[in-house]
Formats: C-alpha cells, sequence, structure tokens
C-alpha cells in the first residue's frame, strides 16, 4: 500500500492572497493596510511589498491624513504596495502576475504595465467607481493585462 499525497492544501490563487495580507501587515498606514506579492509563471514568489513611505523617509514625521491640501496628505509622499513589491523584485518582472488586496489605481496600473506584468488577481475592488481606478481600468484593459478578482474558496 502506497501513501497518498495530503488532500486538501490550499490553491496557489489562496497562498499567494494570504502572504499579500500578511505583508500588508508592515504597513504603518493607519487607515488602509495593502499589500502585493509578485510570482512568475510557475508560481515563485519574486517581489513582496506594502504601501508605506520610501525607505529612509521617516514615517513620524510625514502626513497621514487622507483630506487636505495634496502635500499635507499621505498621498503625497506613499509607495503603493504594487509599486514596493516591484521596486523590491529579485528579477525583472516581465511575465509575472501580481497578488493584490486592493484592485490597483492609475499610478501603480502604469507601473505593472511598464514592468511587463501580465496579470492581476485583486481581492478587494472598493474604490471601483472612483475616477483614479476607471481609468486603471481603461489603460489595463488597453494593454491586454487579464484582472481577476479573487474569491476565498475557504469561506
Amino acid at each position: 500500500m502506497s501513501i497518498k499525497p495530503r488532500e486538501g492544501a490550499i490553491s496557489w490563487d489562496e497562498c499567494f492572497m494570504r502572504i499579500s495580507h500578511i505583508i500588508a501587515e508592515r504597513s504603518k498606514d493607519p487607515s488602509t493596510q495593502a499589500g502585493a506579492v509578485i510570482v512568475t509563471a510557475n508560481n515563485v514568489a519574486v517581489g513582496m511589498g506594502y504601501n508605506g513611505f520610501p525607505r529612509g523617509v521617516d514615517s513620524e514625521i510625514f502626513p497621514w491624513e487622507r483630506e487636505g491640501n495634496f502635500v499635507d496628505t499621505k498621498y503625497a509622499y506613499v509607495c503603493h504596495a504594487e509599486e514596493n513589491a516591484i521596486y523590491n523584485a529579485n528579477v525583472q518582472t516581465k511575465d509575472c502576475k501580481i497578488y493584490c488586496t486592493l484592485f490597483p489605481c492609475n499610478e501603480c496600473a502604469k507601473t505593472i504595465i511598464q514592468n511587463g506584468i501580465n496579470e492581476i488577481i485583486f481581492e478587494s475592488d472598493k474604490y471601483h467607481d472612483q475616477p483614479v481606478w476607471v481609468a486603471s481600468r481603461r489603460m489595463l484593459d488597453a494593454a491586454g493585462i487579464k484582472c481577476r478578482q479573487y474569491i476565498s474558496d475557504l469561506g
């Protein structure tokens, strides 16, 4: 009698989305913690990132506010999870896919397109109808990048 492989292992999608959530926990952002993982076509993780200020920028001296004058909000200073995953990748990301806790904004979409990533697997699309995300989808569609929402089948 031979030993059979264990049943019930999680899918690659579940695995990489969980990792995206774990890396998001590194974020110091008080309102939104986002994470991203870049993987090859063979499901090898090659880059991870979370939203936060650039390396060497003290998170205590810049604002975390969401409203007000642009230079007085976090949006002028924060690098998004998708950008950081690309910056942190240890190989070229051409033909890779990226797992994101949030659907990428228009700025991240440009970075994803420019770096040759061909698939986006996202969990939340809570900003779907806001102009930044409408523009993002238009660019991603025009570039032929596959986008799909991941919903865990584990409940």
